[in-house]
């Protein structure tokens, strides 16, 4: 989406009026549909060279990574609850249904009509069962509006048709997702669900997850509180049934994001990019998150952790 339809990650492409920059080359109605194709395609010629050549000696798995998150209905109106299940298959189904039965999610192909690309009966074949997991990028819930189906061009976003909110009270989101949203674990929980019921129990990693920051504290207790609720949550769906296989939080110190440069801070550790040295410091959650993972008590005390001399810089 954001190098085919609205121009804001290389290559840039993008057509007027859907993108977010100016415009010079590509065409946002079609250019999502035949990247994502073709995407498709190399993944299942992947998978099937990795499996004739590789697998048997290396035991590696193949699978795809997506971006996900749960929407909820603004209202109970009969429109809103659709304009969710329209999003679950533009989000998921879009990249997923072809790996489960080898054809785009009939809700898309109503929508998008002859701009979404078909598949040939080989090529179907190809990509069923060409993923032996799923990975997810996770981080928020959305609340979600039906809209009108515009006439004329359309571009994804149109075709997706929808008005969506990081919560109720917030002005609706821009064209790209929000940069600060509410912790929402139960979405989490649902979307876990959701795979596993429209997908079948096939492996699942939850690859990224993690809240950003613009404040530069230590003491981010909004973020330990945030890994606790969605760490929680992941296990709920494994006790649902849900075949999550790993979890992985975004992100383990203070990186470059692509969208928002050094604004935005993911890291358990803190970066000082100030400094030319790049000195690390353990925030409050990434010694939460140790203790965690070595399976001492999860409920460490932000007090103890305020008066701990262990706040030292990590070269």
């Amino acid at each position: 989406m954001g190098s085919y339809d609205i121009g804001v990650i290389a290559p840039g492409h993008c057509s007027d009026p859907f993108g977010a920059i100016k415009c010079t080359v590509g065409d946002s109605t079609v250019e999502p549909y035949i990247v994502a194709h073709n995407m498709l395609l190399a993944h299942a010629s992947a998978t099937r060279l990795y499996r004739e050549k590789y697998q048997a000696m290396q035991k590696g798995v193949v699978g795809l990574s997506i971006y996900s998150l749960w929407p909820y209905p603004m209202t109970k109106s009969t429109a809103d609850l659709e304009a969710t299940k329209r999003c679950l298959d533009f989000f998921l189904g879009w990249i997923l249904e072809p790996l489960m039965s080898g054809d785009y999610p009939e809700r898309m192909k109503k929508i998008v009509g002859s701009r979404l690309p078909p598949f040939t009966r080989i090529q179907s074949e190809a990509i069923i069962g060409s993923a032996d997991f799923i990975g997810i990028n996770h981080y928020y819930s959305v609340y979600v509006n039906d809209l009108p189906i515009k006439k004329g061009a359309r571009d994804y976003t149109a075709d997706l048709s929808i008005s969506y909110k990081a919560s109720k009270t917030d002005p609706p989101a821009g064209k790209a997702p929000p940069t600060s949203f509410p912790s929402d674990p139960e979405g989490l929980q649902r979307v876990l669900l959701y795979l596993k019921e429209a997908y079948g129990n096939i492996p699942i990693y939850i690859q990224e997850n993690g809240q950003s920051s613009s404040n530069d504290t230590l003491v981010d207790t909004e973020r330990t509180g945030y890994l606790k609720g969605y760490i929680g949550s992941t296990l709920a769906a494994l006790r649902n049934g849900v075949n999550v296989k790993g979890y992985f939080v975004w992100a383990f110190l203070d990186v470059f994001e692509y969208l928002s440069g050094y604004q935005a801070r993911y890291g358990l550790y803190r970066v000082d990019f100030n400094n030319e040295a790049r000195p690390r410091q353990a925030r409050l959650s990434a010694r939460w998150y140790s203790a965690f993972l070595k399976n001492n008590n999860d409920d460490i005390h932000v007090q103890s952790e305020l008066n701990s001399t262990g706040w030292h810089a990590e070269q």
